[in-house]
């Protein structure tokens, strides 16, 4: 039985294909042979004393060392006494809504911001009152609760 007849085209676009596999193959023959010869692949790197990558080994007469018992993981523990965090901050009210129930104080020595609902409110408050109050985690940031009326 005879073969069909291919287009031009066809031939055409068959020989490219067949050029570029064998292309492919010289290279991948060259990357093979260049590994055996121990040419390719990536170069060796050395870490110095400081974290840099250097091409050379670092001197082994420098090298200190270190005990192995001596070295603490994980995050050191903080040691609490009860005069280095007081819970109760004391600071100024710059606005209060009692209409919708919210407002903002704003503490005293860092100038933070916090915002303070009604239900956090032991005392009525109004704007411009010295306060101290207590801070809790919230949805959007650190709330004022506890707030009473400093006299």
């Amino acid at each position: 039985m005879a073969r069909p007849q291919q287009s031009y085209n066809k031939k055409e676009n068959e020989k490219k294909r067949q050029k570029k596999r064998e292309e492919k193959n010289k290279r991948k023959e060259a990357r093979r042979s260049k590994a055996k010869e121990g040419g390719g692949g990536i170069p060796f790197a050395y870490v110095d004393q400081y974290g840099n990558l250097t091409d050379t080994p670092q001197d082994q007469t420098e090298k200190e060392e270190i005990d192995a018992s001596s070295i603490e993981l994980g995050i050191p523990k903080k040691e609490h006494t009860e005069e280095d965090f007081d819970p109760v901050r004391k600071g100024k009210v710059s606005f209060f809504d009692h209409s919708k129930g919210f407002g903002f104080i704003i503490e005293e020595g860092t100038q933070e911001k916090y915002f303070c609902h009604v239900s956090g409110l032991i005392d009525e408050i109004n704007e411009n009152d010295s306060v101290s109050f207590e801070l809790e985690k919230g949805p959007r940031g650190m709330n004022a609760v506890k707030v009473t009326l400093l006299k």
